[in-house]
């Protein structure tokens, strides 16, 4: 599975080029941008982050010396403003509460220890969780989101349903634990499924994939399961 997963990896690489994410100037920038692009567009999430930055708020003790509501005003583009100005207050209190503001301590945990530290904080769960601690704490851990599940439901490795955890699994079992294998792997499967494996009409003669895609080939959909 090594081999054929590399290979996807590989031909997605040489059709979309490296994709340079997280786009970012700080890790703090990054568990801001991962809260905010919850449900929504990265776009949406980018303008927020930039109306934090022109008020320099992109730093917790600011965060937190903020007002709820103008905070929840300066997020309001990325959508559910209050309940992400909730959020952000909810990790900024733990950095800046349990970590004196030392962000370096927070992200320098251990893996296990980060993860759950993250999953016990309001809002936070596994796969914001899981980019916070790839992208900004840049520790080896696959990130996975519906896009991951839509193209390897469709080319034929994963159940029509699927656990996060399950998904995970597969990446981290089948790939050596290597962060920026990681980090680019994860940005090359949403490039893809944001581009050209559309939820609705998927664009499949642009696919770089679509010889070795069950769904392309016309394999019924009682078939599409791991192989």
């Amino acid at each position: 599975m090594y081999e054929t997963l590399i290979e996807i990896y590989e031909r997605l690489y040489r059709h979309f080029g490296p994709r340079y994410w997280w786009p970012a100037d700080t890790p703090f920038e990054v568990i801001v941008g991962a809260i905010l692009t919850q449900n929504v567009a990265w776009r949406s999430a980018a303008t927020a982050i930039e109306n934090l930055k022109k008020a320099n708020l992109l730093f917790p003790e600011a965060i937190l010396s903020c007002g709820e509501e103008e905070l929840a005003a300066l997020v309001r583009p990325a959508r559910y403003h209050f309940q992400k100005a909730k959020k952000l207050r909810a990790i900024c209190s733990v950095i800046v509460n349990d970590f004196r503001g030392d962000l370096d301590a927070f992200l320098g945990q251990d893996l296990e220890t980060l993860r759950k530290c993250l999953l016990g904080i309001y809002g936070i769960g596994p796969e914001t969780a899981d980019a916070i601690i790839l992208y900004a704490a840049e520790k080896p851990i696959f990130v996975v989101d519906a896009y991951t599940h839509r193209i390897f439901y469709r080319l034929g490795y994963f159940p029509e349903k699927m656990t996060y955890r399950e998904m995970q699994q597969f990446f981290m079992e089948n790939l050596p634990p290597d962060t920026a294998l990681y980090n680019e792997y994860h940005a090359q499967i949403d490039a893809l499924g944001h581009h050209i494996c559309l939820k609705r009409k998927p664009r499949c003669g642009e696919c770089p994939l679509k010889d070795i895609c069950l769904a392309y080939l016309g394999v019924p959909e009682r078939l599409l399961s791991p192989r």
